[in-house]
This record gives structure tokens, C-alpha cells and sequence, in this order.
């Protein structure tokens, strides 16, 4: 009886492992999936996001989207339209990475720790957890991007941007905008990731 007892006891246990492998496994793929989906995207819309960042910084000369665009092409050549480009795609992506991964983790634990509570309160709660994580890993690339792509000459990129801005502002520099970046983002996200669930069933 006590060899059968601990025979079942070890197969609860190794079940256990396996549901936790997968868990965990299911985290990373969220994780993953948001990464690559976010970074590739945003990568993408380098281009317009070059006109946009330029036509904030430098209103009176550049008045409009077609102004903006053909003088930073006569001045600047069509390789100014992809700066910032691997600051976007490695920013995004960890932005996705965290926005996603840690949505589903912090939903998990929020579901046993809160036990009876509503799930639009277990929603709400994880989506602004994982916001919170996704804006304090983009923040230091965006802060990054915007500097290239407003100033030319501040930097040619991300390899060689990152020590210049360290040396002109300390730490603090990367995170200035993180403020303005969470009031931006969290209600979007809070919205969007509460109501995915529901929209989802069907």
C-alpha cells in the first residue's frame, strides 16, 4: 500500500512538472509571437514614423506630411527615412515580448491569487502590470530613436547612439519620456487586452 501510494504521489508530482513545462512554454510562444510581431511591424512604418518625430521637433519647417517628406528627401537622402530602424525593431519587440509574455503570466497569477474576483478585474490588472514592464524596456530604445531620427548628427544608430546619449545625460536620459510613454500607452493597451479576451470567444 505505501509503495503503490508513493508510486501515485511521484505521477501527481511529474504531472504537475508537465503542466507547469507547459505553462511555461505557453508564456514563451505569447512572448515570442508579441516580439516578432510588434518588432517587424514597427519596423515597417520606420518611414512614416521619421516624418512624424520630425514634423513634432521641427513644426514651422517642416508644415506638412508631403513638405516634411520631400525636403528630408532632398536634404537628407532616402536612407534618412530608416533611421531609428533597429531601435524600433528591438525596442517593439521587447515591448511585445513583455506586452504579451507577461500579460499571460500576470493574468495566471492574478486568477489564484484573487480567486472570486471578476475577470474584467483579472484582465484589467494584467494588462496594466504588463504594460508598465513593456514601456520600461521600450523606453531607453525610443529615447534612442527619436534623437536619430531628429537629430542626424547625433548618432548614425543604436550601437553608436547608446554611449552618446549616457555621456550627455546619464541614465536618466533614457528614461525622461517614460512618463508621457505609460500615459499614452496604458489606456490603449488596458482597453485592448481586457477586451481581446471577450472578443476572442467568438
Amino acid at each position: 500500500m505505501v509503495k503503490g501510494r508513493n508510486h501515485h504521489g511521484a505521477g501527481v508530482i511529474r504531472l504537475r512538472g508537465e503542466e507547469k513545462e507547459k505553462v511555461k512554454g505557453h508564456y514563451s510562444i505569447c512572448a515570442i509571437g508579441g516580439m516578432l510581431s510588434a518588432g517587424t511591424a514597427h519596423l515597417a512604418i520606420t518611414p512614416l514614423d521619421v516624418v512624424k518625430v520630425n514634423m513634432q521637433v521641427h513644426p514651422i519647417k517642416y508644415s506638412s506630411i508631403a513638405s516634411c517628406y520631400t525636403n528630408l528627401l532632398k536634404e537628407q537622402g532616402a536612407s534618412a527615412f530608416w533611421r531609428g530602424s533597429a531601435a524600433k525593431f528591438f525596442g517593439y519587440g521587447a515591448q511585445g515580448g513583455c506586452r504579451f509574455g507577461l500579460y499571460e503570466y500576470f493574468k495566471s497569477l492574478y486568477s489564484s491569487v484573487l480567486g472570486d474576483c471578476s475577470r474584467s478585474s483579472v484582465f484589467f490588472l494584467s494588462s496594466a502590470s504588463a504594460e508598465v514592464f513593456a514601456n520600461v524596456a521600450l523606453c531607453p530604445f525610443e529615447a534612442i530613436k527619436v534623437q536619430v531620427q531628429a537629430q542626424p548628427h547625433f548618432a548614425k544608430g543604436l550601437a553608436d547612439g547608446i554611449p552618446k546619449l549616457y555621456a550627455s545625460e546619464g541614465i536618466f536620459g533614457f528614461y525622461r519620456g517614460l512618463i508621457p510613454l505609460l500615459g499614452r500607452n496604458l489606456p490603449y493597451i488596458e482597453r485592448y487586452l481586457r477586451c481581446f479576451p471577450f472578443v476572442n470567444v467568438f
